[in-house]
């Protein structure tokens, strides 16, 4: 079956399209694409994965046409960084 692998980080990103048995898993995907040595600072025990843009288990068994992503951990702290206020937007419109 024919899936697809992603993985981006701001400067450089990678999208492979590979052949899998039909029983593959996301973590099968990942390791047949060669992303990991590629990208050795990918620690999968650390980041999430999904398939198009839901979060899934490395165990999660693939379907034709998927879209396996590596999701690079979040760098800054959501409660450090200011919010952006919306309303100052709609005004400046």
């Amino acid at each position: 079956m024919q899936i697809s692998v992603a993985y981006a980080l701001p400067e450089k990103q990678i999208w492979l399209e590979l052949s899998v048995p039909d029983n593959a898993t996301v973590i099968d995907a990942i390791q047949q694409s060669k992303i990991l040595s590629l990208f050795p600072e990918v620690k999968l025990e650390d980041q999430k994965v999904g398939i198009f843009g839901k979060f899934c288990k490395l165990e999660t068994k693939l379907k034709e046409g998927d879209r396996v992503e590596i999701y690079r951990p979040i760098t800054a702290d959501p409660l450090t960084v200011p919010r952006r206020d919306t309303d100052d937007d709609e005004e400046s419109e």
